[in-house]
């Protein structure tokens, strides 16, 4: 029981924080260009409650990634929909990689504690440690998203990008899938090498770069929460 309770206590608010901004982010630049839907519907906040999908968040604890509902957004309130689409759909993953960013940021701040006198502390391993694992747990999460997220198929926001820089009738033709973009996400995922030769590599490079000598961190986080 321990065990569980420190899990979720690593994993929580990273990743609330990871696919709550991801969404308000949508909604925020939404209404920039002027859809005001998300603040309408009380989307714009930071309260879980208000976003949490049942599903998305138990994915959250079992594969390490997960999702929420998504923000309404009615492109018909923007002034040039598919330019202004374009931008609302790249707000969630740049908002990731800012998040990540951050995240390797803290990661390699806390880490220069180890070359200090507190390194081998009581205090240092009780309360520091964990908070590592937090904050590079925050990173690997924030980079996942955001990667995953810029696959270019629609519902996705890769999806979304694409349907913005094609042509109209190229356009049209890849909105269509997006009533089947779900389960072609899945088939594409766990049928086929798009993980291993592409997802993956580019993850696990976006992660070692952004965490440095700081990479065996996460590796210990990723051990810990889903043990391998």
């Amino acid at each position: 029981m321990e065990a569980i309770v420190s899990k979720i206590a690593i994993m929580l608010v990273p990743a609330l924080l990871a696919i709550i901004l991801h969404e308000v982010a949508h909604g925020y630049i939404a209404e920039q260009f002027g859809d005001p839907t998300a603040r309408l519907l009380g989307r714009l906040t930071l309260n879980p409650f208000k976003h949490l999908d049942p599903i998305g968040t138990i994915a959250i604890f079992i594969f390490g990634f997960g999702w929420a509902r998504p923000v309404p957004v009615n492109p018909g309130n923007f002034r040039r929909p598919r330019r202004d689409m374009l931008w609302v759909a790249l707000a969630g993953p740049i908002t990731n990689f800012m998040l990540a960013l951050i995240s390797a940021l803290l990661l390699r701040g806390v880490g220069w504690l180890d070359q200090s006198s507190l390194g081998a502390s009581q205090l240092y391993i009780q309360f520091v440690t964990p908070f590592k694992m937090m904050v590079g747990f925050s990173l690997y999460i924030n980079v996942l998203l955001g990667t995953f997220n810029l696959i270019p198929v629609p519902p996705l926001d890769g999806g979304r990008i694409l349907t913005g820089i094609l042509p109209e009738r190229q356009a049209a033709l890849v909105s269509r899938l997006e009533p089947f973009g779900f389960i072609l996400i899945l088939f594409l995922v766990f049928f086929t090498d798009v993980w291993s030769r592409v997802l993956g590599p580019i993850i696990n490079t976006l992660v070692v770069f952004m965490a440095g000598g700081e990479v065996g961190v996460i590796e210990q986080a990723i051990r810990f929460l889903f043990g391998s």
